[in-house]
């Protein structure tokens, strides 16, 4: 899973919404932020992800349509009877992006790396838990060998290992080159790292995927990925033709997107498919004074107004999330009802709980550990766009006596304080998965070591579940089990989610040429070209 999550960028200033650049046969996109580090090994940051899934591969990749797997840097695999031995037959001729030739030896090295310390790699570490070594066989033949029978140990192997070069990353160098230079086998080579602005990337003319017949991604001589977080920026932007592609809320497809150039140098589209969905959350520091009471977290959720949200700023194309999965996803127990909207029953709730205003300056207290403390909470916020969600809550917290302060931060500085656990409450959101498994952020192996369980959520049965539902092969019962584990999950609090959508919502340039709007699980940027090969500079 990654993060979903749009950031600011201070220096970004309006006039950015006059650049026009040459554009010729470079893809413009926008990625929202920049990313934390540059180096993909260990990173669970979102942009790193945007910028790293140009340039390096996985063993298979998946059908877009049907979301089978497919061959790609393997183009053979078996599995054995007992599921603990998968060997996969790797693609011949492959190349770095340097010219030395992909081997057995770098699969290998790929796995391994990421149980060392020469590159931050906690947070992906428990996507590994059921692999015990990486064999190789002969030079194009390699098997992973699992300590368990683990459903979940052939799909981490083909889509979740990254494959890294073994000469490249092996080298002695500082930390900071590998954040600066990148290596891969895929279809775009880094060019240039504009720091605070953008990544470059050119066409890797000797991508093997270039020889394969019918091979229909990965188009365009250069891919630019920018970091805008200002949505009207972004906007203005792709109007006057620096973007070729944008994410779209409601708000902007709904009210911005009117006017002439609609539908002739611009187009914007409503799509639906059975892609995973994300969504933002509040999520609380379950070790804070304040609210390791799992009463006030639930007080906590019944102040956030989500109706008035989606009605007012989601135009009503979202809907309130009941917990961490989406409601249509077959392991959502759908018996979790989203949390309403109720400050009479907050303010019961937290009175219950031994919160009053005893000094009459219209803020709850309570002495906790013999010391009196405000009802004071400071939610960090990493992204602009966001703010008036939170202002939304700190009004109606306000009025029930609870004082919520909002804090802007830059995204790096946001990470450090994440990892290091300073913090009181977040707001941020993670991405959706097909299917769900909650080791990465609800399990108590993840607490500690910078772990994705940031919140520090602990509960032996969630425990028991993540650990016992690993190997139940058979989907439906794993499922029924699995519901079990979001409904404690739930009933803990330990976030306040808002939304989920009903709709994807995005914009491209006229220039572009689509086979259709959406493929089954995903819009298919990959696959998109342009109308004629070159355009005049704009």
């Amino acid at each position: 899973m990654k993060f979903i999550i749009a950031v600011g960028i201070a220096s970004l200033m309006l006039s950015a919404c006059n650049i026009k650049p040459k554009r010729n046969s470079a893809y413009y996109r926008n990625i929202g932020g920049e990313p934390s580090r540059l180096n993909p090994i260990g990173s669970s940051d979102g942009y790193t992800w945007a910028v790293r899934d140009y340039v390096y591969e996985t063993l298979l990749d998946v059908d877009p349509d049907t979301y089978d797997w497919v061959p790609n840097l393997a183009t053979e695999w078996k599995i054995s009877d007992d599921k603990t031995i998968f060997r996969y037959k790797l693609r011949e001729g492959v190349k770095w992006h340097d010219g030395v030739e992909f081997t057995a030896e770098d699969v290998k090295f790929s796995f391994d790396i990421l149980f060392k310390d020469k590159f931050n790699t906690v947070t992906t570490r428990a996507f590994f838990d059921g692999i015990k070594e990486v064999k190789i066989v002969d030079k194009y033949t390699v098997e992973f060998i699992a300590k368990d029978q683990s459903y979940k140990n052939f799909d981490v192997i083909n889509g979740t290992l990254k494959i890294f070069p073994k000469h490249f990353y092996e080298q002695d160098l500082p930390k900071s080159y590998f954040n600066k230079h990148l290596l891969g086998t895929g279809p775009y080579k880094l060019e240039k790292y504009y720091r605070g602005s953008r990544v470059v990337l050119v066409r890797n003319d000797d991508w093997w995927g270039y020889k394969i017949p019918d091979q229909k991604a990965h188009n365009f001589e250069k891919v630019v990925l920018r970091f805008v977080s200002d949505n009207n920026v972004e906007l203005e932007m792709f109007k006057k033709g620096a973007f070729d592609f944008i994410g779209m809320q409601p708000e902007v497809f709904v009210k911005k997107t009117k006017g002439e150039i609609w539908g002739k140098s611009v187009h914007k589209n409503k799509i639906q498919n059975k892609g995973a969905k994300g969504s933002s959350f509040i999520g609380w520091n379950m070790k804070h004074p304040i609210l390791k009471s799992r009463n006030v977290r639930k007080a906590l959720y019944h102040l956030i107004n989500r109706p008035l949200m989606i009605e007012k700023f989601e135009y009503n194309y979202k809907y309130p999330a009941a917990g961490p999965i989406y409601h249509e996803s077959r392991y959502h127990d759908s018996s979790i009802k989203p949390i309403e909207y109720d400050p009479k029953l907050a303010l019961q709730i937290l009175k219950n709980e031994g919160w009053s205003d005893s000094d009459g300056d219209n803020i709850l207290d309570k002495v906790i550990d013999g010391q009196k403390m405000k009802f004071s909470i400071t939610i960090l916020e990493p992204w602009e766009g966001f703010l008036k969600y939170l202002t939304v809550f700190k009004e109606d917290a306000k009025k029930a006596g609870v004082d919520i302060n909002i804090k802007l931060i830059e995204w790096n500085s946001f990470i450090k304080l994440l990892d290091e656990r300073k913090f009181e409450a977040v707001r941020l959101a993670w991405g959706g998965t097909v299917t769900w498994d909650p080791m990465q952020i609800w399990h108590s192996k993840s607490i500690e070591n910078g772990g994705s369980n940031f919140v520090s959520f602990s509960n032996p049965r969630v425990d028991e579940i993540t650990d016992k539902a690993k190997y139940i092969h058979d989907k439906e019962e794993r499922i029924k089990l699995l519901k079990e584990a979001e409904k404690l999950i739930v009933n803990d609090y330990p976030y306040a989610w808002f939304f989920y959508s009903k709709f994807s919502f995005y914009g491209n340039s006229d220039r572009i040429k689509k086979e259709k709007d959406t493929y089954g699980y995903t819009v298919g940027q990959e696959y998109w070209k342009f109308k004629s090969e070159m355009r005049k500079d704009i």
